[in-house]
Formats: C-alpha cells, structure tokens, sequence
C-alpha cells in the first residue's frame, strides 16, 4: 500500500483519487493509524436491499436505529451463551 501524509494527499487529491479509482491502495497517516481510501458503490435508497426486500422507508429505518441504539445503552439484550436446541434448526 501506498501511504502519504495528509498534507500530500491534500495538495494532490484529484491525482490521488484517480489513482485510486483505478485501483490502487493508497493510504493517509492520519496519527499512528492509516486510513485506507477505497471506492464505494452508492446505490439508491428504492434499489437498497431493505426497500426491495421489506419495503423499508428511510424514516422507518432511522426509527429502528434509534430504538436499537437506546435498547443497547440500556444493555436490554441477553448474551448468547451457544447453547439451542439443534432440533429448533434441523
């Protein structure tokens, strides 16, 4: 991988972007870590797994994320200990 500190990446970010659009690791030192720069694919909300499978709107999805999120704070959840009943899942 390729690494630059952030004032390199700063004075050349379009070539920095291009190149890694084409493919190539390339990190900033950010600290004592590296943070590595990556494409991502972006798709619409309507083409999203969450729509097209459960037809799942972005209000309701921000609902969930924020009961999920107080239920974890709360610690509502019980531990897994890894012990079911095989016959539940055959």
């Amino acid at each position: 991988m390729k690494t630059l500190t952030m004032s390199d990446a700063r004075k050349r970010l379009p070539s920095v972007l291009e190149q890694v659009k084409e493919g190539e690791n390339i990190g900033i030192i950010a600290g004592d870590q590296i943070i590595q720069l990556k494409p991502v694919q972006v798709v619409a909300w309507e083409e999203s797994y969450l729509y097209q499978e459960y037809n799942v709107t972005p209000p309701e999805w921000e609902r969930f994320k924020r009961r999920m999120k107080t239920r974890r704070a709360k610690e509502r959840y019980p531990e897994f200990t890894g012990a079911f009943d095989r016959g539940t899942f055959a």
